[in-house]
């Protein structure tokens, strides 16, 4: 009896190898190897949120962004930073080596602790930075309360 060759086998090793082949192509296309980024779209940004004894300090990164397009709001107990930024690049020749047109957009919503001034939040960017300070409401001392 004649043993053939498994045509299972030789289909499973074509999907392996198309396989692979994508994933270097896409790790190409996100490092950038091949014509530039071909990544985007909205993506949610990152923060560093710190207590101090008077205010919470957030700090937020922004690359590529200008103040203009960077709109932050508060909305009840909820702190809204949007980032949104749109890019022609046309290059003028008869032959396009590279034409690309980039939208790229970034948000965030943090719920606000209890006890923040929302009449005195300040935002400031510098470098492509995001300050957001946010004061915290004074309280008076505590005291002990008698029970009767």
């Amino acid at each position: 009896m004649s043993t053939g060759s498994n045509p299972f086998e030789e289909l499973e090793r074509l999907f392996e190898r198309m396989s692979r082949q994508y994933d270097e192509a896409s790790q190409r296309w996100e490092q950038g190897d091949t014509f530039g980024r071909l990544s985007s779209g909205t993506r949610e940004m990152a923060l560093d949120l710190v207590e101090h004894d008077d205010e919470y300090v957030m700090t937020v990164d922004v690359p590529g962004f200008s103040n203009d397009e960077v709109d932050v709001r508060i909305s009840g107990q909820t702190l809204r930073i949007e980032a949104e930024h749109e890019e022609a690049v046309d290059e003028e020749s008869d032959r396009y080596v590279r034409h690309e047109r980039q939208h790229r957009s970034m948000e965030r919503a943090l719920e606000l602790p209890d006890g923040v001034d929302r009449e005195n939040v300040d935002a400031r960017m510098r470098n492509g930075v995001l300050t957001v300070t946010l004061p915290k409401v004074e309280t008076g001392e505590s005291r002990r309360i008698e029970i009767e």
